[in-house]
């Protein structure tokens, strides 16, 4: 038996393959220790070709080897990442399914030797790995908490009918971006009975091109109707109980990049105007439309293609007193600013009776680029009542004639935030152009950029700013709505603050008034890279005293694989690049952001659940290699291959003006997946009394992606890159549907454990939103559903969901 040609062409087909691995481990162990790593894969990869010579030889040492090689995996990967499931899983699975097949050709080598074939034993050895194996498999289908909660769930606190919510009537529910709902008739106990109630499509599907187009919405609900926005900033009007149509108005808008539409604004003329009750607050301009004139309700919209526009709130039809016949032309000011240079990206905010805008400033482009002003605009007449130009602030209008707004100052992308007792409207501000290179940019830019700006409503003087990052050079821009809290800086008090998160992975607390830190954030010494005159900041700001997100420091044994084989290339990949921790600045190496430009924590904010005093945040974790490359005189003025039409992706960008470009991309794996462990989106939760986390808890699974872009069809929640905002609820619920995945899903916000799930047509980058129809007395869930982030597939779908 053991002459048999099959037998021998087995041995040799097994032998082979452990001879390859072997190579492929001792090639990548050389190079890896000749950069300072582990030295564990070059002996490994000696073992394995050994290995696999006395297999191929057909000797039984062979199999012994490898035992003895298995045994030194397990205990170096216990070694390096203890019992953590995933970093073990991407050690150990590959060996432990190689062991059990050489256990099971065992008997095969002891013939050729002459020995009794030993069957039992190696069969229960085959048997005991074997199950080892399929455990490692079954537990790739279980969720693995990063922080797992312990304790007592908190009970849940009915709803005061006083305080029950009536409208959605901002971006994030309220002015101050609560994304949270005092409402109750779904709750964590009946969930399970969460249907589909109807569902509408706009017939506006953002195409999956390359372009950057894609569905961002979060509905607005006033009354019996449900408010959305299109990609291209059609605006549409459903009855909140059945999805039928009211009315639609086309706008069409279109750019080269980013067509999207986050949300819109809502005004009544006829509502008592609130006055902000704080001292030494300034007072909001009275307006009035005449009665029997229409608008007296109107929608808000900004446009993709840099407009305002007004729309009666009862008709679709525009605003004939707003601007002109209804529209606002934002680019007025702003000098050159060409497609896609300059767009509006979030929603408007109304502040009393102002709308406050900003804009997006296209990312490391060109050195002269359009301002970053802020301004607001009467909500009736739509003329500019202020400006706040960030890099001449004594512009407090229009420029003066043939001026403009000062070129390539730090912008607000980003929702803003409205507080109607002190008239403030708090701005999350991103950095000058370009965002990799600071030899260029003002005082003025380095003051303001990546801060937090508190301005007042009627007049658009500045109250205060708080920065987050000195010079930033990792477009590190605040990228979220702040949300209000009142947070307790001691058993006896508790301050109205601001709560905010960042794409370096930290949380920030503001005193509303004073912009003044209430938990501890410390100056941390950085280091600068090799740039030429670049006024590098040799210290940045971590927020120590609220949970750090997210952020590394990252080591060699955090980097991961879904085979050894590329666990073994991502380590060479970083022990090759220069990483110094978070604030690693780029140069003329390749150097490791992370994490990268996305976060980190992005635009979809957080939601906040006063009853409990807990904060929801969704991540994603995503590295960035960056490496400068000088350029000649004559190649400064060349655009890339990641110029101004394609920015939204990766590749060579340009910078010009400035004597580099530059080169960046994600840190992934040859199969597409990031290169450090997972998870990589998880949703948190934050104790704001104590300050630490509840529960951490991986969101999202493979099942609709997979390595090289090849759908898994697999339910591994691995937790996935989250793009989009949460939704608290009072009946103990937070949901999100802003995952790689296509479903909505309701977690437990006292435990983190997923409660519910429904399978969305096509994946999500909505915010989902509640209400309570005054119609029918049935609470609704609404979400949007254009098409998740690295999904080719789009749809155009308005779904809404209540108890059967």
């Amino acid at each position: 038996m053991h002459g048999h040609p099959l037998v021998r062409g087995w041995l040799l087909l097994l032998g082979a393959v452990i001879v390859a691995a072997g190579l492929l481990f001792t090639i990548g162990g050389v190079k890896l220790v000749g950069l300072g790593g582990s030295p564990y894969f070059l002996i490994a990869g000696i073992a394995l070709f050994g290995a696999g010579i006395l297999i191929m030889l057909r000797r039984a040492g062979g199999a012994w080897l490898f035992g003895a090689i298995l045994l030194l995996t397990l205990c170096w990967a216990l070694w390096e990442v203890g019992f953590s499931f995933w970093p073990l899983i991407s050690r150990l699975l590959a060996f432990g399914v190689g062991a059990t097949v050489v256990s099971l050709s065992y008997p095969l080598l002891r013939r050729r030797d002459g020995s009794k074939p030993s069957w039992r034993p190696a069969l229960i050895v085959a048997a005991l790995l074997g199950l080892c194996s399929t455990g490692g498999v079954s537990g790739m289908f279980m969720a693995h908490p990063t922080v797992p909660f312990a304790g007592k769930a908190d009970a849940l606190t009915p709803v005061d009918a006083a305080h029950e919510q009536k409208d959605w009537t901002a971006y994030g529910n309220t002015p101050g971006g609560s994304r949270f709902v005092a409402l109750d008739q779904i709750t964590r106990d009946n969930v399970n009975n969460l249907k589909v109630a109807w569902t509408y499509r706009t017939g506006d599907i953002a195409q999956s091109d390359g372009n950057g187009a894609e569905d961002q919405n979060t509905p607005l609900q006033i009354g019996d109707t449900v408010f959305i926005c299109t990609p291209h900033n059609n605006v549409i009007a459903l009855d909140a109980d059945t999805g039928r149509e009211k009315w639609k108005t086309i706008v069409n808008a279109k750019a080269s990049v980013w067509m999207r539409c986050r949300g819109l604004a809502y005004f009544d003329a006829r509502a008592p105007l609130n006055q902000p009750s704080l001292p030494g607050a300034t007072p909001v301009t009275p307006v009035t439309v005449p009665t029997g004139a229409a608008c007296q309700r109107r929608i808000l919209m900004n446009t993709i293609d840099a407009r305002l526009i007004a729309l009666d709130a009862d008709t679709g039809k525009y605003c004939a007193d707003f601007g002109a016949k209804g529209i606002v032309d934002l680019k007025s000011g702003l000098g050159d600013a060409p497609d896609p240079q300059y767009q509006l990206t979030s929603a408007p905010t109304l502040a009393g009776t102002t709308v406050v805008i900003g804009g997006r400033v296209a990312d490391n482009v060109q050195v002269d680029m359009p301002g970053g002003v802020m301004r607001g605009f009467d909500v009736i007449t739509g003329k500019l009542r202020w400006a706040f130009d960030p890099g001449n602030p004594a512009i407090t209008g229009m420029p003066a004639a043939g001026q403009t707004y000062t070129r390539s100052t730090p912008n607000v992308w980003a929702a803003m935030s409205y507080d109607p007792a002190s008239n403030t409207v708090f701005m999350p501000v991103g950095s000058a152009s370009v965002d990799l290179y600071g030899v260029t940019r003002s005082a003025l830019d380095h003051e303001y950029g990546a801060s937090m700006l508190a301005l007042d409503a009627t007049t658009g003087r500045e109250k205060w700013h708080f920065q987050t990052v000195h010079n930033d050079l990792w477009d590190f821009d605040l990228p979220m709505q702040p949300s209000f809290v009142d947070f307790p800086v001691d058993a006896k008090r508790k301050v109205p603050a601001l709560i905010f998160g960042t794409k370096a992975g930290q949380i920030y607390v503001l005193d509303r008034a004073t912009g003044t830190p209430l938990t501890r954030v410390e100056e941390v010494p950085v280091k600068a890279a090799d740039i030429k005159g670049e006024p590098y900041a040799l210290t940045q700001p971590k927020s120590l005293g609220m949970p750090q997100i997210g952020v590394g420091a990252l080591t060699e044994a955090d980097m991961w694989g879904a085979t050894p084989f590329d666990q073994l290339l991502c380590r060479i990949a970083f022990k090759s690049m220069r990483y110094e921790g978070l604030y690693t600045a780029p140069g003329t190496d390749k150097s490791l952001s992370f994490p990268g430009s996305l976060g980190g924590m992005n635009w979809g904010g957080v939601s906040t659940d006063p009853t409990t005093g807990t904060v929801f945040i969704n991540d994603m974790r995503l590295g960035l290699w960056v490496q400068m490359f000088p350029q000649t005189a004559a190649q400064r003025g060349q655009s890339g291959s990641a110029g101004e039409a394609v920015n939204t992706g990766m590749g060579s960008v340009p910078l010009k003006g400035t004597p580099y470009s530059v080169v960046k991309d994600r840190f992934l794996s040859a199969l597409g997946i990031p290169c450090q462990a997972p998870p990589y989106g998880t949703l948190t939760a934050v104790d704001l009394k104590s300050r630490a986390i509840k529960w951490q808890v991986p969101v999202g699974t493979v099942q609709d992606t997979g390595p090289m872009g090849i759908r898994m069809g697999l339910p591994i929640p691995i937790g996935m890159p989250t793009l989009g905002g949460t939704l608290a609820t009072q009946g103990g619920l937070v949901f999100i549907a802003g995952t790689q995945d296509f479903y909505l899903r309701a977690f437990s916000a006292a435990t983190g454990k997923e409660v519910w799930k429904a399978r969305l047509p096509v994946g999500s980058q909505g915010g989902p939103m509640s209400y309570k129809s005054p119609r029918t007395g049935k609470q609704y869930v609404v979400v949007t559903a254009g098409g998740a982030r690295q999904s080719t597939d789009r749809g155009d779908y308005v779904i809404a969901y209540a108890l059967k």
